[in-house]
């Protein structure tokens, strides 16, 4: 819960943007697995027949990129991308007041029947953001020093700190064989406007039916595939891969059309490698960050998680081990150092994907 002192100066500021009128209430609730912290702030409705006026308050600590989100924001709104209206931003303070785009992600609307028509949505969100020009865009690049810092976090949190598994200057061989594998794999494909986290939890259902992008500001330029396949590979819930590829061929013709990709013979197996790869890396990174929401930010419900990022992981080993020796080599040290451990752990359960 929200100190009292938080609150009221929160509420203070919340005030000043509204002629010194403070909110009726500022209710904490529920946030993602960063240091913000959400409050729903209302307003007394103007007519007896409507409801109360919301708005969401948001507390970020300046380790969370508050300029990043509020130029990311203006980006995205500009494309038409449908995200959060910024009402009022105080950088200084990390106060943000944004629109109230209500409770309902995406998440638990998807079933097997309903998958068509909302990832329908999310990939027109996407064409929209790769429309955007890359030059233009101000935001950082994915490169190979943000992407080898992000695989890091796999070595250092889930690997030697939640596993306790002694690393091993051989196991760091094995490791930077792969890393310069998949960074090699996000270097050659277009680079575009990445969200980097679009998933069905980032992802919200409005009661007019549009479908509205947040947790947007460590958006990057950076691979074409990065944000189908964390839509796709989501690590909340699993699709058939007969499935994801067919939405990933229609994702790769949109990309054609717009002239993001040229029509080549091998185009659509190059793209699925691409896509495969990026999930790795994804993959072992979010194992990394799990753990380290676990252990360091005291929120345990991440493991939960884990048992499908890992099947993802042992997925992709398995389809390119044949034909990249680099990986072979992690996933021999992967199934034979990693998973009788693995399989030891209190969250840990087989997780099967489907066909």
């Amino acid at each position: 819960m929200q100190s009292a002192e938080e609150s009221t100066t929160l509420a203070d500021w919340i005030a000043q943007r509204f002629g010194g009128v403070p909110p009726q209430s500022l209710i904490v609730i529920a946030g993602d697995a960063s240091p913000r912290r959400y409050f729903r702030a209302s307003y007394p409705a103007k007519t007896a027949h409507q409801p109360p006026i919301t708005y969401i308050a948001v507390t970020s600590p300046a380790s969370e990129n508050n300029p990043a989100f509020v130029h990311v924001c203006r980006l995205l709104a500009e494309a038409g991308v449908r995200v959060p209206h910024l009402l009022h931003y105080d950088l200084d303070r990390g106060y943000l007041l944004l629109e109230d785009l209500g409770d309902e992600t995406l998440l638990p609307l998807l079933s097997s029947d309903s998958v068509g028509a909302w990832y329908g949505m999310a990939f027109r969100a996407l064409q929209l953001m790769v429309a955007i020009d890359p030059r233009a865009a101000a935001l950082p690049l994915y490169d190979d020093q943000r992407l080898g810092t992000e695989l890091n976090l796999f070595k250092d949190w889930f690997v030697q700190t939640l596993l306790n598994y002694p690393w091993q200057q051989a196991h760091e061989l094995v490791f930077n064989q792969l890393s310069d594998i998949l960074k090699r794999n996000a270097a050659e494909q277009p680079q575009v406007v990445v969200h980097r986290d679009f998933h069905s939890r980032n992802l919200m259902c409005l009661n007019n039916g549009e479908l509205a992008v947040i947790d947007f500001q460590d958006a990057v330029i950076g691979p074409l595939t990065y944000d189908p396949v964390s839509l796709l590979k989501d690590c909340y819930v699993q699709w058939p891969r007969s499935r994801q590829l067919a939405w990933l061929r229609n994702y790769q013709v949109d990309m054609v059309a717009a002239g993001v990709l040229s029509a080549t013979p091998d185009l659509e197996t190059q793209f699925i490698r691409w896509f495969d790869l990026m999930g790795l890396q994804r993959h072992l990174k979010v194992l990394g960050i799990f753990a380290r929401l676990a252990l360091r930010d005291s929120k345990p419900n991440y493991l939960n998680d884990l048992p499908l990022v890992v099947a993802y992981v042992r997925q992709a080993l398995t389809l390119y081990r044949e034909s990249e020796s680099s990986v072979a080599s992690f996933a021999d040290w992967f199934e034979a150092e990693l998973m009788p451990l693995i399989v030891t752990q209190p969250w840990y359960n087989e997780c099967t994907l489907q066909p």
